[in-house]
């Protein structure tokens, strides 16, 4: 049985029906999914629960405390984690992240 891992990117552009992605190799399948918010990243977790994909990782928007509460959908069985950076590229991740580009 291969393995299923997802990764999900959430922010409001994204047409979680178009934006998506699945690679598939000998051993495993790695989904891209993209979600508008939070309430269509807890309908996709439980979906992806039920499918079997045993691990998952959240884009950054997500942050500790989403994480957190998508762990705690899950009741702990699939681990779950988020992306981060160091602290002293904070300026340099706002100014990309801004919306004055």
């Amino acid at each position: 049985m291969k393995k299923k891992f997802a990764f999900l990117l959430m922010g409001p552009q994204f047409d979680p029906s178009v934006h998506q992605a699945v690679f598939e190799t000998e051993k495993g399948i790695s989904y891209i999914f993209t979600v508008r918010n939070f309430d269509e990243a807890c309908d996709k977790l439980l979906a992806l629960e039920q499918e079997g994909v045993g691990a998952v990782e959240l884009c950054g928007a997500f942050g500790e405390e989403g994480a957190q509460r998508l762990i705690e959908l899950t009741h702990n069985k699939i681990p779950i984690g988020y992306v981060t950076h160091k602290p002293e590229q904070d300026p340099l991740f706002a100014a990309f992240f801004s919306h004055s580009k």
